[in-house]
């Protein structure tokens, strides 16, 4: 029978995983400039989205995650799982009227921030306690649903007067967290933990709407990642398991997800399965002020560069969500001892002794030891037969150089999530670059892009190969 009530030791070892799973939560949330009006934050929750199923038929989204991993249980041991995930809350904006009547508005400007439409992520949680010995068969299934609900806040100026109000209104999820496990043959007794985590939303795209991500997106559960404790015993690595598990590793099946242990290193009782991949025990930086919510966040970078935003900009990001406007307050009472901070740190010495490596010819190595190769791996010379301005390139039986219009297909196996946004655009070839290894690519600029004059001017381009494009034009 599952119970939803963890024990006090098990809400301490989560409290310290969940420093973590809260990075994962709201990796790339709200992205510098931290306004909704920017580009990048109108395409969000790209990392563990698990969309209605009736929808997900019609992408290349999901509507489940399946994690197996390899534990050794003691006699008695209880299994606590936490599925944590974003509720997508979609919030209006609405002006006050004379009356006493509301309207919606695109933007509601305030002295201190600026209003408008966005979709905020509110946390969920699923608890569930269960003793491992009822996981052997069946196992068990925890279905939960969320209902839809709408609620409405006021808006008051610096005086206190009501001059508008922020509506917000979550969709109905219904979802089902399915638990199982399996001894394996062995010396040893270990079992094979399953946990499925399904969106099981009745929800349908609308006749005529196709497949209209944002209309699924509050139906979906976003940034799904889940941890899971044992009471007594351990979990194996996934990573790193002991010679007499690795059979058994390998035949684990993870789909949309990875396992990997959480906690205080040193301890294996706990585990982060996550639509991110990460090593055993992650942990935040210590010298991380606080959560800058910028997919692989540089903290000094962003800080610097948030508070250099002029007082528009910020108003705008203060009036985007609650979360960023934390992280403008952040980055403008940083006091320079912490930012000094962030320039560097040092993980990891390790004491070199004994004389170094010496070399024939008195040469190399240098005081680093590196060897001299017996042949250079580059030549300068070589550079000379080629010109990045007047190079061209065969695609499709048609000449492509500097100048050509493309239709770009990222390769799905050789590019960045960034990149696969750009399908279907098209763009502009700037150069045709060869790399030591005898590779061809394409330096473009995306047509459309705002900012392709400095991009052009700075040499900032975006790079393809030529089966990654197709010509629109012959222009040889």
């Amino acid at each position: 029978m599952t119970v939803t009530a963890f024990a006090p030791e098990t809400e301490e070892r989560f409290a310290l995983a969940r420093q973590v799973a809260d990075a994962v939560l709201f990796e790339g949330y709200v992205l510098y400039p931290y306004r909704a009006s920017a580009a990048k934050n109108r395409l969000r929750w790209q990392f563990g989205v698990l969309v209605p199923p009736g929808w997900g038929a019609e992408c290349e989204e999901h509507d489940f995650q399946h994690t197996e991993c390899l534990m050794e249980p003691k006699g008695g041991a209880t299994l606590s799982v936490e599925v944590r995930f974003l509720h997508a809350r979609r919030r209006r904006v609405q002006r006050a009227r004379p009356d006493g009547g509301y309207d919606t508005v695109p933007e509601l400007r305030l002295d201190d921030r600026v209003l408008v439409p966005w979709d905020e992520g509110s946390e969920e949680r699923v608890e569930i306690v269960v003793p491992v010995d009822e996981l052997l068969g069946d196992g068990v299934t925890h279905p939960f649903r969320l209902p839809a609900r709408e609620d409405t806040a006021p808006v008051l100026d610096a005086a206190g007067r009501t001059v508008g109000r922020l509506v917000r209104r979550c969709e109905e999820i219904s979802g089902t967290v399915r638990l199982s496990a399996r001894e394996l043959d062995g010396l040893y007794r270990v079992l094979r933990l399953t946990a499925v985590v399904e969106n099981t939303s009745d929800w349908t795209p609308p006749e005529g709407r196709g497949a209209d991500r944002d209309a699924a997106l509050p139906r979906s559960l976003v940034a799904t990642h889940m941890l899971m404790a044992l009471s007594a015993g351990s979990f194996l690595s996934m990573t790193d398991p002991p010679e007499w598990a690795k059979s058994g590793v390998a035949a684990c099946r993870n789909l949309h997800t990875w396992p990997v242990l959480a906690g205080e290193p040193g301890r294996a009782d706990l585990v982060l399965s996550s639509p991110i991949i990460l090593q055993d025990h992650p942990a935040i930086a210590p010298e991380s002020p606080g959560a800058l919510y910028d997919a692989t966040e540089i903290d000094e970078i962003l800080a610097l560069r948030t508070a250099a935003l002029t007082d528009e900009e910020k108003r705008e990001a203060r009036g985007t969500d609650e979360r960023a406007a934390a992280v403008i307050e952040l980055a403008d009472s940083m006091p320079p001892e912490v930012l000094e901070r962030l320039h560097g740190a040092v993980r990891s010495l390790r004491e070199v002794t004994g004389p170094g490596p010496t070399a024939s010819d008195g040469g190399f190595p240098d005081e680093y030891g590196v060897q001299r190769p017996d042949t250079p791996w580059w030549d300068p010379a070589s550079d000379a037969g080629f010109d990045p301005a007047q190079d061209r390139v065969v695609v499709d039986g048609r000449s492509v150089g500097k100048g050509s219009r493309v239709e770009l297909h990222p390769g799905l196996r050789r590019t960045d999530a960034q990149d696969i946004f750009l399908q279907g655009r098209t763009a502009k070839v700037e150069a045709v670059l060869h790399d030591v290894d005898g590779g061809v690519h394409l330096a473009v600029t995306v047509e459309g892009d705002p900012g392709v004059d400095i991009r052009r001017e700075q040499g900032r381009f975006l790079y393809f190969q030529p089966d990654e494009v197709t010509p629109l034009e012959d222009d040889a």
